[in-house]
């Protein structure tokens, strides 16, 4: 079954009186429970499919269907919903909020979505004791290291159980054997039937991934599934 479609998708920018387009007729189906990385150079438009894959941006053209539902007709609101419920984000700089115990910033998005608190303080409980963090519930990021932080991260982006998680870069602030744990931690939620796309640079990282997408010029110059 088909978690994405894009259908001729274009996504351009107007810089002063010059258009940039930065994903140009772009057509992709991404099946349910794929692990999928995206590659390419620096401004091939990896960030900008990422985006639209999240809801954090509209095409210019084009239609994007996330599990049968055309969500590029939805208003901001009904985006944000489903982006809430169905997407988790994983950010190369983590995003935690600063102020926030571990178990907070994990709490976060069912404490937005009006999750009842029994249900939250059990979800978080049982996401503690998944990612290795019971000891740390209490502990703000500045207090974490970077492998501790990303868990948070991971698991603050799945505690709603989402049907597609998106990681941009996920270790490129990490050292490799913790970036390893991490990437370890992403796969084996993907094995329990979650939708993995990575974008990276790191070569090694992609070859992980069952499916390979290489940007270049806002289109897809090789895709691993058409040889």
């Amino acid at each position: 079954m088909a978690l994405i479609e894009l259908k001729n998708i274009e996504r351009t920018f107007q810089l002063g009186d010059a258009a940039v387009h930065a994903l140009s007729t772009l057509d992709l189906t991404i099946s349910t429970g794929e692990y999928v990385a995206v590659m390419g150079p620096s401004g091939s438009g990896k960030s900008t499919l990422l985006n639209l894959l999240g809801l954090l941006d509209r095409p210019s053209s084009g239609t994007y269907q996330l599990e049968g539902r055309d969500v590029t007709t939805l208003s901001p609101d009904e985006q944000a919903q489903v982006r809430s419920q169905r997407i988790g984000f994983v950010f190369q700089s983590f995003h935690l909020v600063p102020r926030l115990t571990a178990a907070e910033n994990i709490a976060l998005p069912m404490t937005l979505a009006g999750l009842p608190l029994k249900e939250r303080n059990a979800r978080v409980e049982q996401a503690l004791l998944d990612f290795g963090l019971e000891h740390r519930a209490d502990h703000r990021p500045d207090q974490l290291s970077g492998g501790q932080r990303q868990r948070v991260a991971i698991a603050r982006a799945t505690i709603m159980q989402p049907a597609l998680i998106l990681a941009d870069e996920p270790t490129g602030n990490l050292d490799r054997h913790t970036g390893d744990e991490v990437v370890h931690l992403l796969e084996a939620l993907n094995t329990r039937g979650v939708t993995l796309i990575v974008v990276t640079h790191d070569p090694s990282l992609g070859a992980r991934a069952g499916r390979q997408l290489v940007m270049e010029d806002g289109g897809l110059k090789q895709d691993s599934a058409r040889p």
